[in-house]
Formats: structure tokens, C-alpha cells, sequence
């Protein structure tokens, strides 16, 4: 469960932590970190949270990665010590830039930080978002182009944060990317479509045939939900809740 939702559950954010884990839930992420101590004393994990500055502004510029590179160092040990396993990171928008250059230029900028994260035990997770509807331009907006990368960095310590929502509206076929891609994944998000609402059947994703699919992998990791809750809010969590809580 990420922070947006979560913290629709209730005006306090103590309130909407104790929430979220009354409902079954095992993970807040993406939270401030003021909050962090809060959701470790309810019993939940953090499993991600944000890496670097900037989506539109992100790896795939030369001119970034200094930056980059100095704020993924210091969040990777963050995260380490304080028993977060992943960091989101973005490629930044195209502005013009080929999708064969884009790679080159992202990959050699988290091969400068990858032997940190290694040394930390901290996954990089590249978020595929799509370019249609949310964020125009975004260059990491295909299954096919964040598994390219992936290959081009060659560690196992980056991978691709595989949002549900998104990549419906960019490419659907969900099951199968899934599962032809799941050794690339580290991590994923869910969303209604259209409308980043409810996993409720007024949207087009079948989410509990896409979640008995990722079980029936080796994924070991977390499903964050990450939409806007319509109407009441914790009848909206407890929905997302029972239609993923499925077995293989």
C-alpha cells in the first residue's frame, strides 16, 4: 500500500497507519519519512520509496547523473539502515531522445551507483509509467525498453518497478509480459483503468487473474497499490485488499 491511498483512511496519519493494518495490509511505502518509525511500530514494512529528484528530470541526461548518483548514494544507505530493500528511480522524459540512446545514457549512469547498492543489499527499481495518459514523454513507458536496460546495466541489483496501471494503457497484455519478464521486476503497483480509481469492476483490469499470475512466479516482493480511493476510502482499501489476496 502506498501513502497516497493510505492516508486516506483517516484525517491523522497515526490514525490511517493503525487503519491500514487493521485491514490486513503488511506494507506502507512511499511514505514521508517522518513516518517511517510510525508504520515499523504498527508492524509494517517499508518495502520502497523514492531514490532521486525529479521524474521528468531523470537518468537518461548525461548532465543528471552527478546529481543522481549523489542522492541515490545517500538514500541507498538510508534505506539500508533502515530496512527499506528498495529505491524507485526514473529515466526523465525524452525530449527527443532515442529510445537505443536513452539506454546507453541511463545504463552508465546506475552503473556508477549499482556497486553500492550490491554492497547494501538495496534493489533500484526504474519505474515503467506511461506516456499516453499521466506523463507525456516519459521515456521508460514499455515492458520491452526497461528490460533492455536492465540488460545493459547487468546487475541484479536494478530492475524495473512494473506498474499494472500504466502498462495497461501502454501495451495491456499483462499475464504474459508478466510472466515472460517477472526476472526483471522488483517490485509492483496497482490501479484501476481508466481513472487510476478502484480495483473494483466499474475498470477494466482483472486483478485478481493478474495477482494469481504473479504468484505463480518466484516473486517473493510486494504489490503497493498506488490510486485515488472514490467514495469511502477504507471500503476502497478493504476492495483493493480482497481482490489480491489470491493464491496461485
Amino acid at each position: 500500500m502506498t501513502w497516497w491511498p493510505a492516508s486516506r483512511a483517516a484525517a491523522d496519519p497515526a490514525e490511517a497507519i493503525r487503519a491500514v493494518a487493521a485491514l490486513g495490509f503488511d506494507a506502507i511505502e512511499m511514505a514521508p519519512e517522518a513516518l517511517w518509525p510510525q508504520i515499523r511500530a504498527a508492524g509494517l514494512a517499508i518495502p520502497i520509496t523514492g531514490g532521486h529528484r525529479s521524474l521528468q528530470d531523470g537518468l537518461n541526461k548525461p548532465e543528471n547523473h552527478e546529481r543522481i548518483t549523489s542522492e541515490l548514494e545517500a538514500n541507498i544507505r538510508k534505506a539500508a539502515d533502515n530496512g527499506i530493500p528498495a529505491l524507485i528511480v526514473f529515466s526523465g522524459n525524452r525530449n527527443g531522445l532515442s529510445d537505443e540512446r536513452g539506454i546507453e545514457i541511463c545504463a552508465a549512469g546506475l552503473r556508477r551507483v549499482t556497486a553500492t547498492a550490491q554492497a547494501y543489499g538495496v534493489t533500484l527499481c526504474m519505474e515503467l509509467l506511461n506516456s499516453k495518459v499521466d506523463h507525456p514523454d516519459y521515456q521508460c513507458d514499455h515492458t520491452a525498453w526497461g528490460v533492455r536496460l536492465c540488460e545493459a546495466v547487468g546487475s541484479p541489483r536494478f530492475k524495473l518497478l512494473y506498474d499494472i496501471y500504466h502498462m495497461q494503457i501502454m501495451e495491456g497484455d499483462l499475464i504474459r509480459t508478466i510472466r515472460d519478464h517477472i526476472a526483471h521486476i522488483g517490485h509492483f503497483h496497482t490501479a484501476g483503468n481508466p481513472g487510476r480509481g478502484n480495483l473494483d469492476d466499474q475498470q477494466e483490469i482483472h486483478y485478481p487473474a493478474v495477482m494469481r499470475a504473479i504468484a505463480a512466479t518466484d516473486y517473493s516482493g510486494y504489490v503497493g497499490h498506488e490510486f485515488g480511493p472514490k467514495g469511502d476510502a477504507v471500503a476502497a482499501l478493504r476492495q483493493a485488499h480482497a481482490a489480491c489476496a489470491v493464491e496461485a
